[in-house]
């Protein structure tokens, strides 16, 4: 599925309306450059699932849990360094876990996904208007 985005609140509502399909175990990995909308896709997904919390990165923490219609659990994999770091955060806990994941730079730890992982591509592409993205989406189910 390829869904076209002319700014941020697009990007937004097209998370939502796939976080409002979301069903417990899945895992999203999302990929795309910094300022691709990664975050915004995750603020409208969590809309979806019920979640009116404040939704921000956990570059820091490295995981965000939230309480909506299913737990969700968002990670940002940005400050991992080796993929072996990601067995501190318990991770398969939370991607076989009753909740939806989400991760922020899936690419860097793309070993780690589940064979059934829902990739979400985030490309910006200037010549369309600077808040242009194309959201490109691979449920591998």
């Amino acid at each position: 599925m390829i869904f076209e985005s002319f700014s941020q609140a697009d990007t937004e509502a097209f998370g939502r309306q796939i976080g409002l399909k979301a069903t417990a175990g899945r895992v999203y990995c999302l990929i795309g450059q910094l300022g691709a909308g990664k975050t915004a896709f995750a603020r409208g997904f969590a809309r979806g699932l019920g979640i009116t919390a404040d939704i921000t990165s956990p570059t820091f923490s490295i995981i965000n849990e939230y309480t909506g219609q299913l737990p969700l659990y968002h990670f940002d994999v940005y400050r991992i360094k080796h993929v072996s770091e990601m067995e501190d955060t318990g991770y398969e806990e939370y991607f076989y876990g009753n909740g939806v994941t989400l991760v922020e730079w899936a690419d860097m730890v793309e070993e780690l996904w589940p064979p059934d992982a829902v990739i979400v591509r985030i490309e910006r592409d200037s010549t369309n208007g600077e808040g242009f993205r194309r959201i490109i989406m691979e449920d591998r189910a």
